[in-house]
């Protein structure tokens, strides 16, 4: 178009050894601190914020579902916990049903309930997958049966 100027196209910035080897060692904290790169280059660029935001919450994502696989262990009764979480909450810690206040990975009515569980119930995962677990295991037997009720009834 006339009159119109094009601007420099910007070259894909390279990663470092040292960010590398921050990943390999401490992949949490170089997670944070990836997340914080990428949160105030979005702001810089005029990138939507939450498009930017997108990869810490698929690693907590990553990192919930990681912790409940090792908790669990046995592969069958994970998948079965998997669908549930999945269906309750998408793996959101933080996920919270406007109208009954179910809260947590696990949707838990009221949400308080979990801190038999631990005090840090409302931001950590693994408290939360605890306080689920135990919860299957006592109403229904176990993740797979709580999923079967589920599948039946449409919730558990």
């Amino acid at each position: 178009m006339p009159g119109r100027q094009s601007r420099p196209r910007r070259k894909a910035p390279s990663v470092s050894r040292s960010v590398l080897s921050r990943i390999a060692i401490r992949p949490r904290t170089a997670l944070v601190g990836s997340a914080l790169a990428v949160t105030s280059a979005a702001m810089v660029l005029g990138v939507n914020a939450p498009a930017a935001s997108a990869a810490p919450v698929a690693a907590e994502t990553a990192s919930a579902q990681a912790i409940a696989k090792k908790m669990i262990g046995d592969e069958a009764q994970y998948n079965c916990f998997s669908k549930i979480v999945t269906h309750e909450s998408n793996w959101d810690v933080n996920a919270q049903n406007p109208s009954s206040g179910a809260y947590g990975l696990v949707q838990a009515l009221p949400g308080g309930k979990m801190a038999s569980a631990g005090s840090d119930w409302q931001t950590n995962p693994e408290t939360q997958i605890e306080w689920g677990l135990d919860y299957m295991k006592d109403r229904y037997g176990s993740p797979c049966a709580a999923w079967s009720a589920w599948q039946t009834q449409g919730w558990y």
